[in-house]
């Protein structure tokens, strides 16, 4: 217990009063006090900061109280909860055994009927034989006393012949059925040991997550687990997740909340269509039975790291209208944007005048600048001239990475592909040895191209709804897929010498990408045949400087 020390205090109108400090204000009385006032402590001050730390403990009090009230009161309810939940349990097993028992003597009842009439049964057939039999015996008794020979001899005849045909010589003299009804007796001796066994349900052990057993692919993550012992209880388990940028355990600051998957009734489960943009998340399981949840498992972070970026407005040609991850052809050229030079540099990113139809119109949560976006943003001038281009914020200087891009019906010509950052601003992409791409011309007829360099090369291959990019930069190696069958569209093979940012040109249309987005399985399958296919280098694949 918290030691107190009584200490006087000389009130305004110049009265001692004695208080009780407990030793959390001995300790903090330096600082209450102040060093002004150190050498004389009974000062007003001193006494307007003893009684706003009194009263701020007496606020916490009071807020405890009400906490203990409150919780008094939550177990007063749980427990009539509880209590009523019992009796609802024990309800339903006597319903149990009344049923049981009147279905059992519903049977010992038809037992006896059954042989009660098959005994009334024979007893009525002996009773019949016993009476033809006494009438026989009568009459035999009678023909004992007939003194003329041939007469005797006709009745003996007569005799012989019914007591021959009589049912007393061929009736069973054995009852049908026994009297015995131990066949139908019940032994309750284990099911009392069950129902004196039954206790309050146990609270579940914390699952274990098995690392080993859990993937991270195709924008997919399968987390697997088990229980520490066999537990025949378990109802169902619940999941949750969160992401997090920190390697480590879950912390409690600056962290999102936790997502829940409840009623699973496995113990694995597979979170797909997900969006990796950050670069880990923590899991966590609970066991729950019918009556209670178990605590959660140790929380476990798995790496789901993968190339997110937006567009970066501050590069893109006024004739766009760009949001994030969304960019759409302007023919008002700009007219609704900002054109203050100063203004245009400050990379405020996003574009009121964008169809709610094509954005949800929510900003992206704000997120931490690398060092590659850094050196992108306000480098450059924005693309100009025919140059209906915009770039990606974020710079590729390594690595495996993946993302998709889905054109609007109404788009009359597009390019999808890569630049080095110096690429000019009357540049298209295609058109210079800095940059990589494939180009969809829907203009009159359709034509699908691979251009570098000011080359380009016809693809004779159906245009995908979405088109997927796979860039190697280590391996040097540019790879265009239909992102739904995964059909290998085209393969640029070269040596990147500087950091790439993707790259988009538009008219008449709009674009739409998916970042965030894992390398897919279906993919790495694909690169490890790959090599050798026909198309897949050419003279567009020049080695840059």
């Amino acid at each position: 217990m918290e030691t107190a020390t009584r200490s006087k205090i000389r009130c305004e109108h110049g009265h001692n009063s004695e208080i009780l400090l407990g030793k959390g204000l001995q300790e903090s009385a330096p600082g209450i006090l102040g060093p002004e006032h150190r050498g004389d402590p009974y000062t007003k001050e001193t006494l307007q900061r003893i009684v706003s730390t009194l009263a701020n403990k007496n606020d916490e009090i009071h807020n405890f109280i009400d906490m203990l009230n409150h919780t008094i009161k939550n177990v007063q309810e749980n427990s009539s909860n509880v209590i009523s939940e019992l009796d609802e349990e024990f309800d339903g097993l006597y319903s149990i055994l009344d049923e049981m028992k009147g279905t059992m003597t519903n049977t010992i009842q038809q037992e006896e009927a059954r042989k009660i009439q098959a005994l009334q049964n024979q007893l009525s057939q002996c009773s019949s034989a016993l009476e033809s039999s006494e009438e026989l015996l009568e009459l035999a008794a009678q023909s004992l006393d007939i003194k003329d020979p041939v007469e005797f001899s006709k009745a003996s005849r007569q005799i012989k012949d019914r007591v021959t045909m009589a049912s007393a010589f061929r009736i069973s003299l054995k009852p049908k059925v026994s009297d015995s009804m131990t066949h139908l007796m019940v032994d309750f001796s284990l099911e009392r040991r069950m129902l004196q066994a039954v206790k309050f349900l146990p609270v579940p052990k914390a699952p274990e997550i098995d690392l080993a057993a859990c993937l991270v692919a195709d924008n997919c993550v399968t987390v697997s687990w088990r229980m520490p012992e066999e537990d025949n209880r378990i109802d169902h388990f619940v999941l949750e997740y969160r992401k997090t940028n920190f390697d480590g355990l879950p912390r409690v600051k600056d962290e999102q909340c936790w997502e829940l998957i409840d009623y699973i009734k496995a113990s694995e489960y597979t979170l797909s269509g997900l969006k990796f943009d950050t670069k880990y998340m923590n899991f966590r399981v609970q066991a729950c039975n019918k009556a209670v949840a178990g605590e959660y498992s140790d929380p476990v972070t798995l790496e789901t790291k993968a190339f997110v970026f937006n567009l970066d407005n501050t590069s893109s040609h006024l004739n766009l209208k760009v949001e994030d991850t969304y960019v759409e052809w302007d023919p008002t050229g700009g007219k609704g944007q900002e054109k203050i030079k100063g203004k245009e540099n400050k990379g405020s990113g996003h574009n009121p005048v964008l169809k709610s139809s094509k954005r949800s119109g929510t900003p992206s949560p704000k997120r931490t600048s690398f060092s590659p976006r850094s050196l992108m943003r306000g480098s450059r001038d924005r693309f100009t001239g025919e140059s209906y281009t915009v770039l990606g914020d974020t710079a590729i200087e390594s690595g495996q990475h993946y993302w998709e891009v889905r054109a609007q019906k109404d788009c009359k010509s597009y390019s999808v592909g890569v630049a080095y950052k110096n690429l000019g601003k009357f540049d298209q992409l295609g058109k210079t040895n800095s940059s990589w791409c494939i180009h969809i011309n829907n203009w009159l007829q359709t034509t699908f191209s691979a251009k570098h360099n000011n080359k380009a090369r016809t693809l004779d291959i159906p245009v995908p709804d979405r088109i997927g990019v796979y860039c190697d930069f280590d391996g040097g190696q540019l790879t265009f897929y239909n992102a739904n069958s995964k059909q290998l569209l085209y393969t640029f093979r070269t040596k990147f010498t500087q950091p790439l940012l993707p790259g988009f040109m538009v008219w008449c249309g709009g674009l739409i990408l998916s970042t965030g987005l894992q390398v897919p399985s279906a993919v790495k399958t694909l690169q490890k045949s790959e090599n050798g296919l026909s198309g897949s280098v050419g003279s567009l694949n020049n080695v840059t400087q």
